[in-house]
């Protein structure tokens, strides 16, 4: 199965229905921290609940339309990232990513949204990336900024999370650019 070497201590790899206790116990306990930004974690409830959606990352992967993978550091799952879908026509695609709450402030979204940024405009030869995010939460925020994304607007309302609508914030990223400053 896919697995991506970003350095020597991150990896980014397609998650198997052999890692679904690993990964409903980062969740769980992160449950706090992360239901704060996504919708999700609410109904992750037991490892069971992600029997069926590991075959729907697994056939995304399979049919070249977007994944969902684990990222770990020095061997722990902290995380994951993966393409909301790729628009083949237009060459585009979106990526969203969560970290553990103990894993934050290491760099490792910076250097996996960097090392995913080069292969989709490299090997896949995509033409435009974005990324949203929630207005308020900074630290996802610091993430396009700090690797050259432009802010595009914001969409109002964009994401009810819960018991609330959540203004989001539009970044992209062009291959042109990408290019011009790497």
């Amino acid at each position: 199965m896919f697995s991506y070497k970003v350095n020597d201590q991150i990896v980014i790899e397609i998650l198997q229905q052999h890692h679904k206790e690993e990964l409903y116990r980062l969740i769980n306990s992160n449950r706090e921290h992360l239901r704060k930004w996504l919708l999700w974690v609410d109904k992750r409830k037991s490892a069971e609940d992600f029997e069926s959606i590991i075959p729907i990352w697994i056939t995304n992967y399979a049919n070249n339309d977007g994944f969902d993978a684990g990222i770990r550091y020095n061997g722990k799952l902290v995380g994951m990232i993966g393409l909301h879908y790729i628009d083949w026509k237009n060459r585009a695609t979106s990526i969203g990513y969560f970290l553990s709450e103990d894993a934050q402030g290491k760099g490792i979204i910076t250097n996996s949204v960097k090392s995913l940024v080069n292969y989709l405009f490299g090997e896949m030869n995509l033409h435009r990336i974005e990324i949203q995010c929630a207005t308020n939460n900074l630290k996802s925020i610091s993430i396009p900024k700090r690797l050259g994304f432009e802010e595009e607007g914001i969409k109002r309302d964009g994401q009810w999370l819960y018991d609330h609508f959540v203004d989001l914030v539009t970044f992209s990223l062009l291959r042109s650019d990408w290019d011009k400053n790497n």
